[in-house]
């Protein structure tokens, strides 16, 4: 059998993490309510795949589970899978739920035991993660690069639990300890491929989020990486945000933007950088999502005004990651160390057009640049560990 994907290339980031690569999260900053073990209701999300993108592009969870299945793989009695938020809940439509729907997939494959912990501030990281560790799960995640530090200590000091940390980097992983990183200037230099195509204007725009957070910086030069390749002369607006979680912020950054004649604006901020997104659909400007495919989470599943404006939006597959290495920790092949999701894995990609009218040239380039970026001809020209260009 050939083996897991993230064997056979997901470990070729090992020179970045030489280098002393840093990242952290693109997620909520905003304080909510406190510990639940419920599902969440309303959206129904779905994971990336169909018109728009090849279908090479896309990584099907319900393929992998069929896949693991056929292969003869089953949960062990008792197998058991704690998730703990950053500040957030798991219906955010941030990070959290895209982990969270990655273990729900997991769980409905195979048919072990989940719940969750939505953490209300940074002061509860330690204490979750603990209350997360009663019952000797087989598997604790923990979301976002700021339970780090805690979700290390926890790794070190119960050696028989494997955890993952989605956006979370350390100098040395212990074997039950992996790393999710992304290579963020791969999905802006995507994005920024699509929005100087759709111009008309020679003007374009970025909302991102904290300029002190490295994969927002790496979004934002990626996306005018990307612009530039197509139009060396095009004029990339960019502004960074104190907060993830100001959406009328994002959509006031929009609306000058507009103003300085943009004709296409991408969000690189969490819910900020969806406020931009939205504010610029519903007036008939292009808009690029990120991190999931907007047209579910910001657009509703196409019921909210502005849909058909949505082009398209550069996914980190956070789903796929999860999954993953869930089922490694069931096969007894799970292996501390970086997890990393790029073009070359499929962890990087676009979403689908869906309602937006995208033309096949236009289409056919944005995906030549994701196959260029997963063979390594082309190359976004982003430093991995500042976000800076080269």
């Amino acid at each position: 059998m050939e083996a897991p994907l993230h064997k056979r290339s997901l470990r070729l980031l090992s020179g970045l993490v030489a280098l002393g690569l840093v990242t952290a999260a693109c997620g909520d900053d905003k304080t909510t309510t406190d510990t639940t073990t419920t599902a969440p209701a309303g959206d129904e999300t779905t994971t990336t795949g169909g018109g728009g993108s090849s279908d090479d592009s896309q990584i099907s969870l319900d393929d992998l589970c069929q896949e693991a299945k056929d292969a003869g793989v089953t949960a062990p009695d008792g197998f058991t899978v704690r998730l703990v938020t950053d500040i957030g809940k798991v219906d955010d439509r941030t990070f959290n739920q895209y982990a969270y729907e990655g273990m729900q997939a997991a769980e409905e494959c195979f048919g072990f035991d989940t719940s969750f912990i939505e953490t209300a501030s940074e002061a509860d990281y330690a204490k979750n993660i603990a209350t997360a560790l009663d019952g000797g799960p087989d598997v604790v995640i923990t979301v976002g690069f700021l339970l780090g530090t805690d979700t290390l200590t926890a790794a070190e000091a119960n050696t028989e639990t494997n955890f993952l940390g989605i956006d979370q980097f350390q100098a040395e992983f212990p074997d039950n300890y992996i790393g999710v990183l992304f290579n963020e200037d791969e999905g802006g230099y995507l994005a920024g491929v699509l929005a100087a195509s759709l111009s008309e204007s020679g003007t374009i725009g970025v909302v991102g989020g904290r300029q002190d957070v490295p994969p927002v910086v790496k979004l934002v030069n990626g996306y005018e990486a990307g612009a530039k390749s197509v139009n060396p002369d095009i004029r990339v607006l960019k502004i960074y945000n104190e907060s993830f979680t100001t959406p009328d912020k994002g959509a006031s950054d929009a609306q000058q933007f507009i103003g300085e004649g943009a004709d296409v604006i991408f969000g690189a901020g969490g819910k900020t950088g969806s406020g931009g997104v939205a504010a610029a659909a519903t007036q008939g400007i292009w808009g690029i999502g990120v991190d999931q495919d907007e047209y579910f989470s910001t657009f509703n599943g196409g019921q909210a005004p502005g849909a058909d404006k949505l082009a398209s939006s550069a996914v980190k597959r956070v789903d796929y990651a999860v999954f993953e290495n869930i089922l490694e920790a069931i096969k007894g092949e799970f292996t501390g160390g970086v997890f990393a999701l790029t073009a070359a894995n499929r962890g990087i990609t676009y979403a689908p057009f869906h309602d937006a009218d995208i033309p096949d040239d236009i289409a056919a380039r944005l995906e030549e640049t994701r196959q260029g970026l997963a063979d390594g001809s082309i190359k976004t020209g982003i430093d991995p560990a500042t976000g800076e260009p080269l």
